[in-house]
């Protein structure tokens, strides 16, 4: 399938975390359209797994959703950081934990129906303390949960957030392959 070009881009909205355009598109099949676009730089989460397997889980207030939210180690990639920089960054500001070993686990698109953002999900291990530096706006609490705990937080739907849900999923699959 050959994908058409953006005729036009007209930028509505440029804010710190996100940028908002209206592009004139043709799509395949000769279709023109208006397509509002969220612009993001990209993310990263970070499934840390501890020496004695527990699983770390942050938790603060999302004001999109009103609530508390259970959710792995994340955030922005920083303009023209690399992946791996940004996780092991998130790792240590959030959590206050350094990873000797830092796996690549996935690379997918948040909600491609219009949002380009591209989130890249590690696996960290061999972790050691370090000193938090959480940003001065962020509310964190950060616990651990045996890894059938947090699998337990799932099936009561206390686990809602799509990257966590992802990291744990291939954790579980990891875990079958490699008993």
């Amino acid at each position: 399938m050959t994908v058409g070009p953006r005729l036009s881009s007209r930028r509505l909205y440029e804010g710190r975390i996100f940028s908002v355009d209206v592009d004139q598109v043709e799509e395949p099949g000769g279709v023109r359209a208006a397509r509002e676009v969220v612009r993001h730089r990209g993310s990263v989460g970070v499934l840390a797994v501890t020496d004695s397997d527990e699983i770390v889980l942050v938790r603060q207030y999302r004001h999109p959703v009103e609530s508390l939210v259970w959710e792995i180690p994340a955030g922005r990639l920083d303009p023209g950081e690399a992946p791996e920089h940004a996780a092991r960054r998130e790792l240590e500001e959030e959590v206050g934990l350094s990873a000797s070993r830092l796996t690549p686990l996935a690379v997918y698109l948040t909600s491609p129906g219009f949002c380009d953002e591209v989130m890249h999900l590690f696996r960290a291990s061999g972790l050691t303390p370090v000193p938090p530096r959480p940003d001065p706006d962020e509310r964190i609490e950060v616990a651990r949960f045996s890894f059938a705990a947090a699998l337990g937080m799932k099936e009561r739907g206390e686990l809602r957030d799509a990257k966590t849900l992802l990291a744990l999923l291939l954790e579980s699959e990891r875990r079958r392959s490699n008993p």
